[in-house]
């Protein structure tokens, strides 16, 4: 396939004249292109395709059909015919009313093509530019974040399940790349046990019996990963991708003990970083937020929250499930800066700002990062002896206790977590006589005080931060913040965000991109429209609460 790039031109007037007949209030794909125009041109998309070839069908056009099956929540197939058969896309798409369109497979390929450059964010960023050229969109005001876990497209296995399908897919990919070798060195017994999927086993509900099971599967897959890695193998088996993710496996889960495979205790495994789930999403990950548990992704959406104007995405970044989201505001704010979409005030839950991510941001962004700060979980904290009632002079370097005795040592140092600290030490001199010592220090054999502090921008910005939110003004201007869990259920409801419709990272990632594009035309389309942002839903009983009454003080 190649592209030859064509200008979009105007709408077929035969076109507009039916669609006009036929809908005569509008729909959203006829009000999109009457107000935003032409979304994405040809020439966009040139990288994606060779310079020689038999053409493709226009990838612009091809990238606003990805966005209104999103809207619409369309398979591949419904998304092709309404290209064909409705008058509304035509409309949007500027094609003549007897256009017969595409096969729905062209839409598999361009997601490729899409996901393989990582160029997801172009589509984001096409419907981001016609919104700031019409005034929609305005950078510098108020942003809001949050985040939701994503299930993986492969299902969740048990370990059975798990290492069982790890070694039927790799035994299926050699049976294709070298089927002779395979039947040289296959057991008997394995066309007993791999032939048919895991699930449509029945595994033995005693405890040792399952453990003699995964000893076998274990053993099995020993001897496969080193009959693939003998000199005598073809070298092309040691490349094939099933039979790496076996190695993998088997490395996280199974151990040699005296020539005996055996499955690795707990402790012994593999961090949840990179630990696999599934052999069939390599990149998915299993995580765990409070009381939800899931194997797959992580996805942040950052929206404009302005009264005036439509709360447009205006970023959407996709990690694996194990990234926290306190790592995650400065590569939020790097993506907003590099599309000119920062705004003055983000405003996130208490999972993303730390000391750090607020002086970053407020320094290489002028981001005001507002959210709930963790509490101050020193010990003695708050109390007499607590850090903040001592007095700290940074000029000096020195730091002052309650009861008046100087700090003598100050040095900057590293902590557990890898982060600087400076820390200071008082002098045993001072503090053996102070008949306060045991108030003051945690350990019975201490003999002086040791405090460990952020640098002075960081402490400062703890400081300031912890004290603003126990306002009432701040607790009413985070109120602001409670809007982005309204744009996840749009997503989940509207777009299926929770569950990736495709296996790995990249194609996810696109899923994503795509679901945020999708909404800011469902979101522009509601407000030409004039159509009222819905409120908070509560159901009937809950409404008849008194007002004075609340959730917790209820019997």
């Amino acid at each position: 396939m190649s592209m030859q790039p064509k200008e979009p031109g105007e709408i077929p007037a035969e076109t507009v004249r039916v669609a006009r007949a036929a809908f005569p209030k509008g729909s959203l794909a006829i009000r999109i292109r009457d107000e935003l125009g032409v979304l994405f041109r040809d020439e966009e998309f040139a990288g994606l395709f060779p310079s020689r070839g038999k053409p493709a069908w226009s990838p612009g056009r091809s990238a606003l059909v990805l966005v209104l099956q999103f809207v619409e929540g369309l398979t591949d197939r419904q998304a092709a015919e309404a290209v064909r058969a409705r008058i509304d896309f035509k409309y949007a798409l500027g094609l003549e009313l007897g256009d017969p369109g595409f096969d729905f497979s062209v839409l598999s390929e361009f997601r490729d093509r899409l996901a393989g450059a990582d160029a997801g964010r172009q589509v984001l960023d096409g419907i981001l530019a016609a919104a700031r050229e019409r005034n929609l969109l305005v950078s510098g005001g108020k942003a809001r974040t949050d985040s939701t876990h994503v299930l993986s497209a492969a299902r969740e296995l048990c370990w059975l399940e798990m290492v069982a399908e790890t070694l039927r897919s790799a035994l299926n990919a050699i049976a294709v790349a070298a089927p002779d070798w395979l039947t040289q060195i296959a057991e008997p017994d394995w066309f007993k046990h791999y032939a048919t999927r895991a699930e449509d086993s029945r595994f033995p509900k005693a405890r040792t019996k399952r453990d003699e099971v995964g000893r076998r599967i274990g053993a099995d897959g020993v001897r496969l990963l080193a009959a693939v890695t003998s000199p005598d193998t073809p070298g092309e088996l040691r490349e094939l991708e099933q039979v790496e993710i076996l190695r993998q496996m088997w490395v996280q889960h199974f151990h040699l003990i005296e020539g005996e495979v055996r499955r690795r205790d707990p402790k012994d495994r593999a961090p949840g970083a990179a630990r696999l789930v599934t052999p069939y999403d390599a990149e998915a990950r299993g995580s765990v937020k409070r009381d939800i548990v899931w194997d797959g992704y992580k996805v942040h959406l950052t929206e404009t929250c302005e009264p005036d104007s439509p709360n447009l995405v205006t970023n959407v970044a996709t990690t694996l499930a194990t990234v926290p989201d306190s790592v995650m505001s400065e590569k939020i704010h790097a993506g907003l800066a590099g599309h000119g979409c920062l705004p003055g005030e983000h405003w996130v839950d208490a999972g993303y700002p730390t000391a750090s991510q607020i002086v970053a941001a407020r320094r290489d962004h002028g981001v005001d990062l507002q959210g709930p700060m963790a509490g101050n979980t020193a010990a003695q904290a708050g109390g007499p002896f607590g850090q903040d009632a001592f007095t700290i002079d940074w000029h000096q370097q020195q730091v002052t206790c309650p009861n008046g005795a100087a700090s003598t040592q100050w040095h900057h140092r590293h902590s557990q977590q890898n982060l600087p600290v400076i820390r200071v030490r008082f002098s045993p001199a001072d503090c053996r006589p102070c008949p306060r010592l045991r108030d003051c220090v945690n350990s019975p054999k201490a003999e002086r005080r040791e405090i460990n502090l952020r640098h002075r921008d960081e402490y400062e910005a703890v400081h300031t931060a912890r004290t603003d939110q126990q306002t009432d003004v701040w607790k009413e201007r985070y109120k602001i913040r409670a809007g982005v869990e309204g744009t996840i259920s749009q997503g989940v409801q509207r777009c299926g965000l929770r569950r990736s419709r495709y296996r790995g990272l990249a194609k996810t990632s696109l899923q994503h991109q795509l679901t945020g594009a999708a909404l800011n035309l469902a979101r522009i389309d509601a407000h030409l429209t004039q159509t009222p942002r819905a409120r908070t839903r509560t159901n009937h009983f809950a409404a008849l609460r008194p007002a004075d009454q609340t959730v917790d003080g209820a019997k």
